[in-house]
C-alpha cells in the first residue's frame, strides 16, 4: 500500500521468543567466558524489560554475531551400545535431548555449550553404566522424574532457578539400571578443570 510507514526494525516491539533468543544469546557469553556474572545478570534484567529491538542493542553491541550454524535443532536423539557417548566443547544443546545408552559411559558436558532455549528437556535411559553432566555455573536441574534401579543418581547443583534469573534449567527424566547419574558443576583444582 503506498504511502503507508513501516516502522524499522530499531522501533519494532519484541516478542517473548525475541527476548528469550537474547537472553540465550548472553548465556553463550557466559559460557564463552565474555560476561562475569554481574554482566550477565544486569543485561538479562535489561532484557527483559525492554519493549523494542532498539532498547536491547546496547546490551548485545559488545558480543560476536550469532552463528547461524549454531543453531539448535529442537529434538536430538543420542544412542550407544557397549561404547561412550560424549558432548564436550561448544555444541548446540537442543530444547529435548533423549540420551540411551547401553554398557558404556556417558558425559554432557555443557559448561561451553550454547543454549537457545531457557529449559530443556533430557530423556535419559542408560543400562549398566554411567551419565555425567556437567552444567555452566549457575544452571540447575531437576531430576526428580528419574527412576533408579541398582544404581544411583547424585545431584550437586540447586534442584530450582533463583527467581528472574536467565540460567539454564534442565528438566530431566527416565531410568538408570545398574549404573549411575551424576549431574554437576565443573571441577577446579589449581590449573586444572574438568
Amino acid at each position: 500500500m503506498s504511502g503507508e510507514v513501516v516502522p524499522s526494525r530499531r522501533e519494532l516491539r519484541m516478542s517473548d521468543a525475541d527476548r528469550e533468543a537474547v537472553v540465550a544469546r548472553l548465556n553463550a557469553a557466559v559460557a564463552e567466558g565474555r560476561l562475569t556474572l554481574a554482566e550477565f545478570s544486569d543485561r538479562v534484567d535489561a532484557v527483559l524489560q525492554a519493549r523494542t529491538f532498539g532498547e536491547v542493542e546496547p546490551v548485545v553491541a559488545d558480543l560476536p554475531a550469532v552463528d547461524p550454524v549454531v543453531a539448535a535443532a529442537d529434538v536430538v536423539e543420542l544412542r550407544s551400545q557397549a561404547g561412550q557417548l560424549r558432548r564436550t566443547g561448544r555444541w548446540s544443546v537442543p530444547r529435548r535431548l533423549v540420551v540411551r545408552a547401553k554398557a558404556g559411559s556417558v558425559l554432557l558436558d555443557m559448561r561451553h555449550a550454547v543454549f537457545s532455549h531457557q529449559v530443556v528437556e533430557i530423556e535419559l535411559s542408560t543400562q549398566a553404566g554411567s551419565a555425567t553432566i556437567v552444567l555452566p555455573p549457575g544452571a540447575t536441574a531437576n531430576v526428580d522424574g528419574v527412576t533408579t534401579s541398582a544404581g544411583s543418581a547424585r545431584v550437586k547443583v540447586p534442584a530450582v532457578p533463583e527467581p528472574g534469573t536467565a540460567a539454564p534449567h534442565l528438566v530431566i527424566t527416565g531410568s538408570t539400571v545398574a549404573g549411575s547419574l551424576t549431574v554437576r558443576y565443573e571441577y577446579r583444582f589449581w590449573r586444572w578443570r574438568w
